[in-house]
């Protein structure tokens, strides 16, 4: 594989900043500031900080389009999480065996509405909440919720920033 030219390298380093400088917006706005409006453990603060960071570094693609395609998927993902989960936990806590169960129903979702992509992204979705929801001294139905509203920060930042970056670094790249 060849070296970079000086301007791939210059671009590679620009890309790699602003994504950089993206996720500690997005972990800022997450861990933060969101968590003004609720109280819960700094853990589960900074584990919110984290997702909503791996939302943003999830769509960040190599053209707008691919970007916002990128964040529709997670969102996509997370509302199926979003909707099980919640369901679940309303009534019940973490058990193992709803861990299993959950996971499975999650990816089984996306696969028969046709969004086989986003089947593992929900999966994994679904674990991350129920084991965040029998860690933090919130109610276990908070979870699905404060994760949800990670994600949307993470998606938003992502997509804007992947937009502002695009347009000025490949203003010819749509």
């Amino acid at each position: 594989m060849p070296a970079p030219t000086p301007q791939q390298a210059r671009v590679a380093v620009w890309e790699s900043t602003v994504l950089g400088l993206s996720c500690a917006l997005t972990f800022w706005l997450a861990a933060d500031v969101l968590t003004r409006l609720y109280v819960d453990d700094r853990d589960s603060d900074l584990l919110g900080g984290m997702w909503a960071a791996l939302a943003t570094i999830f769509v960040s693609r190599a053209t707008f389009r691919d970007s916002l395609a990128a964040g529709l998927s997670r969102m996509s993902a997370t509302g199926i999480s979003f909707v099980i989960c919640l369901v679940y936990l309303v009534f019940l806590p973490f058990h193992l065996w709803a861990f299993a169960l959950l996971i499975g129903i999650s990816a089984l979702v996306g696969l028969l509405i046709g969004r086989r992509g986003d089947a593992t992204t929900a999966a994994i979705t679904t674990a991350v909440v129920l084991v965040v929801s029998a860690i933090s001294p919130l109610a276990p139905w908070q979870q699905p919720i404060l994760r949800f509203a990670d994600t949307v920060i993470g998606v938003l930042v992502g997509v804007a920033t992947a937009w502002l970056s695009l347009k000025l670094v490949h203003p010819r790249i749509r």
